[in-house]
């Protein structure tokens, strides 16, 4: 498993591995959860009260429905960590932040100057997202 290098929350980390999505709905004391590509993160809306941890796994850079998932339990209202795990890079780290991303476990370690510039870059927003900021449609007509 790959170590937590970017995480943006001030709760204690969770240790316990994330079990699959089949396993959780199984496992009545599991509050970590891992969720595949082919997961539907739907499935684990019933119980968010009990989840303190959701992997998504990134296995490649161009698979984005980890990005849909971030954003489904975020608007449900899960306010636990959501982790990033995998073929996660510098470039979609900005991105996946505004999707609701709060932690970063890289499978190749990034650099703290690139990362920090990455989450930094953009000022004003086109889209509206979980992250609360206002797209700059919104700031110039409100």
């Amino acid at each position: 498993m790959a170590e937590v290098q970017f995480r943006f929350r001030d709760d204690e980390p969770v240790a316990d591995p994330g079990v699959t999505v089949d396993a959780f709905g199984e496992q009545t004391n599991a509050a970590a959860v891992r969720l595949e590509p082919g997961d539907d993160a739907r499935d684990l809306l019933p119980h968010l009260d009990r989840i303190r941890l959701v992997e998504v796994n990134f296995p490649v850079f161009g698979d984005g429905r980890g990005y849909s998932s971030a954003r489904i339990l975020r608007e449900a209202g899960y306010t636990g960590e959501l982790r990033a795990v995998g073929d996660v890079l510098v470039d979609q780290i900005a991105f996946m932040r505004r999707c609701g991303f709060d932690a970063f476990a890289p499978d190749v370690a990034l650099d703290p100057a690139d990362a920090e510039a990455a989450f930094g870059r953009y000022a004003d927003v086109y889209q509206p997202t979980t992250d609360g900021r206002a797209p700059i449609w919104a700031k110039r007509h409100g």
